[in-house]
């Protein structure tokens, strides 16, 4: 009878089995971090087209930056009200229709003329399709799929941006510079319709469509329905935020997050290199480094961020990133030497450690509603990015060296560092802590 009753129990509690397989939340984890990497390959492109534009078409690089820039705000204004669509139309239909936007937006430009054409193709459309696709899309994925490990899997799917610059970059640099700019713009967008299979056969917008619980809960939780009014909601949840202090210095943070990294490097070093006299191959592989390194830094950052408190993390990333910057203009030259490979290791681990930190801020303070309100302090990442990406080109055109752009972006990270500092921790999360 014992063994009988022991044979049975599997049965009658088959529960216990579960944990030895692993959780379907880590294959939805995968996918989106495939999908992000395809949607990165566009990202790697904007700094690369810079010199060959305005070589073939005469277009001042402040022209050109204002099309970047155009790109990088609407990546971060789209957010937000992508984060509420998914709540409303689901994950992989706003995700797949995004990558299409993407993938016509970049195919457009192989037949531009004008600059207007650059503002619309890679401004607006791709623009729109990237937002929907921004860093809210992860961290939507990582609240419903993840109730534990969530600072390790934002920072694996935010590794996955650098990722796809680090697969894409050197190839659309050499693309640029043996066959033109345009092979690599069809390049980009063929990669970005090749994971819409992907999404859509693999992709599932909640634990519930296929009756698991979130990975690390206790509970099942049921899907909620679909919630109408997107766009009355994001506006709603922004107007609740920004009577909080939290808000404004995450958004501010973030906003010389974004100055610092895709408006500045990303954009503007591979011509600021190539002033110097090293080339286009030889800067894209660099920049192409800097993401070898970010993967490592954002991982290690998101395993720091599940064990350490997140605003003194921000407070020490941005110092560093500070000091690296007012250092770079130094090291720039015709041949790459040891200090500017310090300086691609430090900066590359440095590049997007600031997001698992700021999501868990954004979650300790507006709970259900963080996606949103992430998406929304992801906008003012773009927003500086845009500013900085547009000033760059500006910059360059008037004193004809990018020095200054370095020196203030500097700067402007000490300030953040401090900001972050002022960031208070809510009660309440202290005492939630040790159960992450």
């Amino acid at each position: 009878m014992t063994q009988t009753s022991e044979a049975a129990a599997p049965v009658e509690a088959p529960e216990p089995a579960r944990p030895s397989r692993i959780h379907r939340a880590w294959f939805v984890a995968a996918v989106t971090f495939v999908t992000i990497i395809g949607a990165a390959a566009f990202r790697s492109l904007p700094g690369l087209l810079i010199d060959p534009l305005h070589q073939e078409f005469g277009w001042s690089r402040g022209t050109i930056g204002a099309a970047v820039s155009v790109n990088l705000a609407l990546y971060g204004l789209t957010a937000p009200f992508a984060a509420a669509l998914m709540d409303r139309f689901g994950i992989r239909r706003v995700v797949a229709v995004a990558l299409t936007v993407i993938a016509i937006g970049a195919g457009l430009t192989v037949w531009m003329t004008a600059a207007w054409q650059l503002l619309l193709c890679w401004g607006l459309l791709v623009g729109l399709g990237s937002g929907s696709m921004a860093l809210a899309f992860a961290a939507t994925v990582t609240n419903r799929w993840f109730t534990t490990r969530r600072g390790l899997v934002t920072g694996i799917l935010t590794a996955g941006s650098a990722s796809g610059q680090l697969i894409f970059l050197p190839l659309l640099s050499w693309m640029v510079e043996r066959h033109d700019w345009r092979p690599a713009a069809v390049t980009v967008a063929l990669a970005a319709l090749a994971v819409v299979p992907f999404v859509w056969l693999l992709l599932r917008d909640h634990p519930a469509d296929v009756g698991l619980k979130p990975y690390g809960a206790t509970e099942f939780v049921p899907k909620p329905a679909p919630v109408t009014g997107a766009a009355r909601r994001t506006v709603g949840v922004l107007l609740s935020a920004v009577r909080t202090g939290p808000f404004w210095l995450l958004a501010g943070t973030f906003a010389i997050c974004g100055a610092s990294t895709n408006g500045l490097v990303q954009t503007h070093f591979v011509p600021a290199a190539h002033d110097h006299g090293l080339p286009v191959t030889t800067a894209a592989s660099l920049l192409a480094v800097i993401g070898v390194f970010d993967v490592v830094g954002t991982i290690a950052s998101g395993w720091f961020t599940d064990r350490f408190e997140a605003r003194r993390l921000l407070a020490v990333y941005y110092a560093l990133r500070g000091l690296s910057l007012l250092f770079l203009p130094m090291l720039l030259g015709p041949a790459i030497h040891p200090p500017m490979i310090f300086f691609i290791v430090f900066y590359g681990l440095d590049w997007v450690a600031t997001v698992p930190p700021t999501l868990a801020l954004c979650r300790e303070h507006f709970g259900d509603d963080s996606a949103i309100v992430f998406g929304w302090v992801l906008a003012s990442h773009q927003i500086g990015a845009a500013l900085v990406a547009y000033l760059g080109g500006v910059a360059r055109d008037v004193f004809g060296t990018y020095d200054m752009v370095w020196y203030v972006s500097g700067a402007l990270c000490a300030a953040a560092a401090l900001m972050a500092l002022v960031i208070r921790r809510r009660p309440a999360a202290l005492a939630l802590a040790p159960a992450v």
